[in-house]
Protein backbone atom coordinates (compact mmCIF):
# COMPACT_ATOMS: atom_id res chain seq x y z
CA UNK A 1 0.00 0.00 0.00
CA UNK A 2 1.48 3.41 -1.10
CA UNK A 3 1.99 5.73 1.55
CA UNK A 4 3.06 9.69 1.68
CA UNK A 5 4.37 11.35 4.30
CA UNK A 6 4.99 14.88 4.37
CA UNK A 7 7.41 16.94 6.33
CA UNK A 8 8.90 20.53 6.94
CA UNK A 9 6.90 23.72 7.05
CA UNK A 10 5.81 25.60 9.83
CA UNK A 11 5.98 29.17 10.93
CA UNK A 12 7.48 31.33 8.33
CA UNK A 13 8.49 34.99 7.96
CA UNK A 14 7.24 36.95 5.04
CA UNK A 15 10.61 36.62 2.24
CA UNK A 16 12.06 33.89 4.21
CA UNK A 17 12.38 30.15 2.79
CA UNK A 18 11.22 26.54 3.97
CA UNK A 19 11.50 23.49 2.76
CA UNK A 20 8.95 20.73 2.33
CA UNK A 21 9.89 16.83 1.98
CA UNK A 22 7.35 14.24 0.75
CA UNK A 23 8.84 10.33 1.32
CA UNK A 24 6.66 7.43 -0.55
CA UNK A 25 6.75 3.87 1.15
CA UNK A 26 4.95 0.97 -0.43
CA UNK A 27 6.03 1.54 -4.04
CA UNK A 28 8.20 2.09 -6.51
CA UNK A 29 8.88 5.93 -6.25
CA UNK A 30 10.07 6.01 -9.68
CA UNK A 31 7.19 5.12 -11.43
CA UNK A 32 5.46 7.77 -10.05
CA UNK A 33 4.88 11.01 -11.07
CA UNK A 34 4.72 13.45 -8.24
CA UNK A 35 3.19 17.34 -7.18
CA UNK A 36 2.90 19.48 -4.95
CA UNK A 37 -0.78 20.91 -3.94
CA UNK A 38 -1.90 23.39 -0.70
CA UNK A 39 -5.01 24.81 0.18
CA UNK A 40 -5.79 27.29 1.92
CA UNK A 41 -9.11 27.48 4.45
CA UNK A 42 -11.97 28.14 2.60
CA UNK A 43 -10.40 27.67 -1.17
CA UNK A 44 -10.57 24.65 -3.23
CA UNK A 45 -7.09 22.72 -3.47
CA UNK A 46 -4.92 23.74 -5.98
CA UNK A 47 -1.60 22.62 -8.20
CA UNK A 48 1.86 24.13 -7.03
CA UNK A 49 4.37 21.82 -9.56
CA UNK A 50 4.74 18.99 -10.06
CA UNK A 51 7.83 16.63 -11.17
CA UNK A 52 8.15 13.42 -14.08
CA UNK A 53 10.11 10.14 -12.95
CA UNK A 54 12.85 11.19 -13.91
CA UNK A 55 13.52 14.86 -12.71
CA UNK A 56 13.74 16.18 -15.65
CA UNK A 57 10.34 17.86 -16.42
CA UNK A 58 8.44 20.36 -14.48
CA UNK A 59 5.69 22.52 -14.47
CA UNK A 60 4.90 24.86 -11.77
CA UNK A 61 2.09 27.48 -11.16
CA UNK A 62 2.38 31.07 -11.98
CA UNK A 63 1.80 32.13 -8.65
CA UNK A 64 4.97 30.26 -7.35
CA UNK A 65 6.61 30.40 -10.66
CA UNK A 66 10.49 31.36 -9.50
CA UNK A 67 10.01 31.46 -5.95
CA UNK A 68 9.71 27.22 -5.45
CA UNK A 69 11.85 24.25 -6.90
CA UNK A 70 10.54 20.92 -7.28
CA UNK A 71 12.93 18.29 -6.99
CA UNK A 72 13.14 14.37 -6.25
CA UNK A 73 15.76 11.83 -5.24
CA UNK A 74 14.63 8.76 -6.18
CA UNK A 75 17.25 6.64 -4.36
CA UNK A 76 15.95 8.02 -1.27
CA UNK A 77 12.04 8.22 -2.27
CA UNK A 78 11.10 11.61 -1.37
CA UNK A 79 10.30 15.06 -3.47
CA UNK A 80 11.12 18.89 -1.94
CA UNK A 81 9.51 21.70 -2.40
CA UNK A 82 12.02 24.31 -1.67
CA UNK A 83 9.66 28.01 -1.07
CA UNK A 84 11.79 31.09 -1.16
CA UNK A 85 10.26 34.41 -0.78
CA UNK A 86 7.77 33.26 0.90
CA UNK A 87 4.91 35.57 1.24
CA UNK A 88 1.65 35.58 3.41
CA UNK A 89 -0.72 34.78 0.73
CA UNK A 90 1.39 30.97 0.46
CA UNK A 91 -0.04 30.71 4.08
CA UNK A 92 -2.10 26.90 3.22
CA UNK A 93 -1.89 22.99 4.00
CA UNK A 94 0.25 21.50 1.71
CA UNK A 95 -0.02 18.06 -0.17
CA UNK A 96 2.22 15.81 -1.84
CA UNK A 97 0.72 13.69 -4.57
CA UNK A 98 1.61 10.49 -6.70
CA UNK A 99 0.40 9.19 -10.11
CA UNK A 100 1.70 6.65 -11.63
CA UNK A 101 -0.14 7.08 -15.32
CA UNK A 102 0.95 9.49 -17.87
CA UNK A 103 1.51 12.49 -15.51
CA UNK A 104 1.40 15.54 -18.26
CA UNK A 105 -1.54 14.48 -18.97
CA UNK A 106 -3.44 16.92 -16.80
CA UNK A 107 -0.98 16.97 -14.12
CA UNK A 108 -2.62 20.17 -12.23
CA UNK A 109 -6.12 18.46 -11.59
CA UNK A 110 -5.91 16.62 -8.33
CA UNK A 111 -8.16 13.93 -9.32
CA UNK A 112 -6.04 12.35 -11.26
CA UNK A 113 -3.55 11.59 -8.51
CA UNK A 114 -4.60 8.20 -6.61
CA UNK A 115 -2.17 8.89 -3.71
CA UNK A 116 -2.04 11.84 -1.16
CA UNK A 117 -0.22 12.91 1.72
CA UNK A 118 -1.91 13.88 5.24
CA UNK A 119 -0.58 17.42 4.51
CA UNK A 120 1.63 19.85 6.23
CA UNK A 121 1.39 23.49 7.61
CA UNK A 122 2.66 26.26 6.50
CA UNK A 123 2.03 29.52 7.55
CA UNK A 124 3.75 32.88 6.27
CA UNK A 125 3.42 36.14 8.23
CA UNK A 126 3.72 39.72 7.47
Amino acid sequence: QVQLVESGGGLVQAGGSSKLSCTLSGGTFMRYGMAWFRQAPGQEREFVAAIGWSGSRTDYAESVKGRFTISRDNAKNTMYLQMDRLKPEDTAVYYCAADIGNLWDNERAPVKYEHWGQGTQVIVSS
